[in-house]
């Protein structure tokens, strides 16, 4: 009863207008994001993070968390439509989905892709209910000592599911960690690391360096690489947007066992939407009584990686609200929002922040509801957009970064910032280091911080205190055998194959 009475709490929060407003932008954002090539879900969440200073904060993770489901379904169209994905959950979508397209059949194809990915929403926006209470029972039993070996967890994780090499991945958590402590230490107020250089004593600002890493960065490699959409369009009207009863029946148990799939791998951290959609079209492939369909315009083909995608794309949320721990980039990102709100992201955030919690769980139906009214009518201005050469789409992106970071402080300082850290984030591309560990490290940093130092006080310096109380014991010794195994290089080889992870 506890879970129907904190659902309808839920639905007060996220039904009043201008938590109703932020769905539907965020909605509508992430599909423009889905449906756009080169610009990214990570990159769209870090430049609108500091429009999201002036919102309230249910209203601004409302909106944020739309943005990122919102991206699973408008990748979708452009994969179907015109074999471009705009999103990497996409990728598998366009192999049968695009045939179908060809096949005039694109009607179908669209509707049983808004169809699963409803579907899978709903179920997973469910799973978050029913397990978010029972794990933060958990976090009464968290002391600083518990807070602290739970982020070195995190931060491992981050290593292992880094795609290429570890030392790489390890590198790029250090490197945050040091960004993250720029400015004055958090208990004496002491200047550390700030050159003496009066605008870098408030420390480097979390939207600053994301913005920079992922949205300058990722407008400078697609620059570098061309990147033009103006290919080959589907120029016929799309007719026929039911599916048949055939399609239905085709594709009913296709989607339930690609949102079973997506949820579970959602959870796990590091695993995220994109290797969903490739593993719930890899089983399909295998149970199919004839896989040479696959490829030829199989409706199980778009209808299990969509679900998946989007299971899994609201699953994350459920390590993020219960335990704190980020499991992909987006997620990181939105600690990043919650922090900016004084919000500290972690187990006591469901008992201490109910509106923020239930609010968004259920922001998620009623997102979920508007993706499927705003998806399917609006086909064809997506297709009509996607004409636009991406030359002329950057410049009108670039400012728009620079007014919301200058926003933020009113400080021509943070937009200089930004540059350099795009330039660094391009570096960082280039040379196959992955920046989310980077952000990861930046936004557990100063919450590590703290939680050592008051464990240290409790326990008046004695360094055991993290092996000799049993949960914290736990984390750590999970977190060692992880990063063991990663170091191991028969599963770094098999790693590399299966952690596709795409920033763009």
């Amino acid at each position: 009863m506890e879970l129907f009475a904190n659902l309808a709490h839920g639905f007060a929060v996220a039904l009043s207008p201008i938590n109703l407003l932020m769905c539907l932008i965020g909605a509508l954002v992430g599909t423009l994001v889905g449906v756009l090539p080169g610009i990214g879900t990570i990159a769209t969440v870090a430049m609108l993070l500091p429009i999201t200073f002036g919102l309230p904060p249910v209203g601004a993770l409302i909106m944020l968390a739309g943005i990122y489901y919102g991206a699973q379904y408008g990748g979708s169209t452009t994969s179907i439509l015109v074999n471009i994905p705009g999103e990497a959950t996409s990728v598998v979508t366009a192999l049968d989905g695009h045939q179908m397209a060809r096949q005039g059949r694109a009607g179908p194809a669209l509707a049983i892709a808004a169809i699963g990915s409803f579907f899978a929403g709903c179920v997973a926006t469910v799973l978050i209910a029913v397990l978010g209470a029972p794990l933060t029972k958990l976090a009464l039993a968290f002391g600083p000592a518990e807070y602290f070996s739970l982020m070195v967890l995190g931060l491992i994780f981050a290593v292992v599911l880094a795609k290429g090499s570890v030392l790489k991945a390890i590198a790029m958590i250090v490197f945050g960690l040091l960004l993250s402590m720029v400015g004055s230490d958090i208990e004496t107020g002491a200047s550390r690391m700030a050159f003496n250089i009066p605008e870098l004593a408030d420390g480097l600002g979390f939207a600053t360096v994301a913005m920079g890493v992922f949205g300058f960065a990722e407008i400078i490699r697609n620059l570098d690489a061309g990147a033009e959409m103006s290919r080959d369009l589907v120029q016929q009207k799309i007719t026929g947007l039911m599916p048949t009863r055939k399609d239905l029946m085709d594709s009913a148990p296709a989607i339930v066992r690609g949102t079973i799939l997506g949820s579970i791998l959602g959870i796990l951290p590091g695993g995220g939407a994109v290797i969903a959609s490739f593993a719930a079209y890899t089983l399909e492939k295998k149970i199919a009584k004839d896989p040479s369909r696959f490829g030829r315009g199989a409706i199980e083909g778009v209808a299990s990686p969509e679900s998946a995608n989007n299971a899994a794309a609201q699953t994350s949320f459920i390590p993020l609200l219960t335990l704190g721990i980020p499991p992909n980039a987006v997620m990181a990102l939105m600690v990043g929002a919650m922090t900016i709100h004084g919000i500290v992201p972690g187990p006591q955030v469901m008992v201490k922040q109910p509106d923020l919690v239930w609010g968004m769980i259920a922001s998620m139906w009623i997102g979920n509801l508007m993706l499927i009214i705003i998806n399917l009518p609006l086909v064809g201005i997506w297709v009509r957009l996607l004409r636009v050469p991406y030359r002329l789409m950057f410049p009108s992106i670039v400012i728009f970064c620079a007014i919301g970071i200058y926003s933020v402080n009113n400080a021509p300082v943070d937009v200089v910032l930004a540059g350099a850290f795009g330039l660094v984030g391009y570096w960082l591309i280039k040379h196959d280091f992955e920046p989310a560990p980077l952000l990861l490290g930046m936004v557990l940093g100063p919450l590590m911080e703290e939680n050592l130092r008051r464990a240290l006080l409790i326990s008046r310096g004695d360094w055991s205190v993290f092996l000799s109380r049993p949960l914290s014991a736990v984390l750590l010794a999970i977190a060692a055998g992880l990063l063991v195994l990663a170091v191991l290089p028969t599963l770094r080889a098999k790693r590399d194959e299966v952690f596709v992870e795409s920033e763009g």
